[in-house]
């Protein structure tokens, strides 16, 4: 896939995860132990052989993305030709008078995209967690002659709808319709917000749609041209989790907790790749009892963990006891601390025999740097 750049589109909502993103993006935000929202979608893009990816980030000052993404080496795309663009929001006077959205954020690169060496494009989020091959997705897209194939995922009655985008899809599998944030859903088919064209397909969307006076590249440059284009949709069979609030955040995690989500959403088809941090691993001492839980490497156990997610450099006191929780990088649980249904996002610091508790449907949210 040589002749498909990648544009990973971080225009996504943070109003139901305002607790997680009030100091960095939903891309960065940390997910299973050691990776962050953002390494699926992009390890995904190197592992089909795009050799192009641009990141149209949503504020200039994403500090904690930059630092996560560096160069891009971990990504294979520190490269003297293509590999990683950080493409920051424009304020210049060349898009005054365009309304607020990810379709000022397209046009401002639009030399960008335009000068790519690449033929092709495949657009993605960083909230749809997944691991798979865009590869057949491609050929599909090729052997059918569409103009855009947008992928998505067919969900149980029961699943989470809350701020989807659903899409209706005819037996020939054309998308007859589509739906963003429906009160009542279409059809049980989630888009995944992944988009394959040709880049002058998307060239010409964003003109068209500017011009009009849109502002959303979904509504204004997709779901407006359903009767013009070609759209089809293909499904993805395997593992998918949709991170759009902090419950969401929560239960996906803890379903990271069961080794065949685990295997499937790291390993199968492709490894999921993030930055490197050479640290000791994690000790348990005498005192330690750990059950269902997964520990990243430099922390510290002398409590009790169960059925808890443990990132970097945590440190569990002697006597304290986590359940159900997520506990973020350099998390400091004093003695017989107890933490139940819990998020402590970085650097959090629990006092010795504090006792927190959250519901299993509405965990607790302790804010990054609190001592509690």
């Amino acid at each position: 896939m040589k002749d498909v750049m990648g544009i990973i589109n971080l225009n996504e909502e943070e109003e139901f995860f305002r607790e997680l993103t009030e100091h960095r993006p939903v891309a960065a935000v940390p997910f299973g132990g050691r990776y962050r929202l953002i390494d699926f979608i992009l390890s995904n893009m190197i592992n089909s052989g795009i050799p192009n990816v641009g990141i149209l980030v949503k504020k200039e000052n994403d500090r904690s993305l930059m630092d996560h993404l560096r160069s891009g080496k971990e990504w294979d795309l520190a490269r003297k030709r293509d590999g990683l663009f950080l493409l920051p929001p424009g304020h210049s006077h060349s898009n005054s008078g365009i309304m607020p959205g990810d379709l000022r954020h397209f046009y401002t690169h639009f030399d960008y995209i335009q000068k790519s060496r690449q033929k092709y494009v495949i657009i993605g989020s960083s909230n749809m967690i997944a691991n798979m091959d865009f590869r057949p997705v491609f050929q599909y897209h090729l052997q059918q002659k569409a103009d855009v194939t947008l992928l998505y995922k067919t969900m149980l009655p029961d699943a989470d709808f809350m701020n989807c985008t659903s899409v209706k899809i005819a037996a020939d599998g054309r998308v007859t319709g589509m739906e963003l944030h429906p009160l009542r859903i279409i059809s049980h088919n989630i888009a995944m917000g992944m988009y394959i064209m040709e880049k002058a397909v998307l060239l010409n969307l964003i003109d068209a749609a500017i011009s009009r006076g849109g502002s959303d590249f979904v509504r204004d440059g997709i779901m407006r041209n359903l009767d013009q284009f070609k759209v089809l949709g293909y499904a993805h069979e395997g593992y998918m989790a949709r991170i759009h609030s902090v419950r969401s955040y929560y239960q996906q995690s803890m379903a990271l907790l069961e080794t065949d989500i685990w295997r499937n959403l790291f390993t199968r088809p492709g490894l999921i790749y993030t930055k490197v941090k050479d640290e000791a691993p994690a000790r348990y001492k005498d005192t330690s009892r750990v059950k269902k839980s997964l520990i990243a490497d430099g922390s510290v156990i002398e409590g009790q963990v169960e059925n808890s997610i443990l990132f970097r450099a945590v440190k569990v006191h002697k006597g304290a006891v986590i359940r159900n929780s997520i506990l973020m990088q350099k998390v400091d649980v004093g003695e017989n601390a107890a933490l139940e249904n819990m998020i402590c996002d970085k650097e959090v610091y629990i006092t010795a025999g504090k006792k927190l508790r959250g519901e299993i449907n509405f965990p607790l949210v302790v804010r990054k740097g609190m001592v509690v």
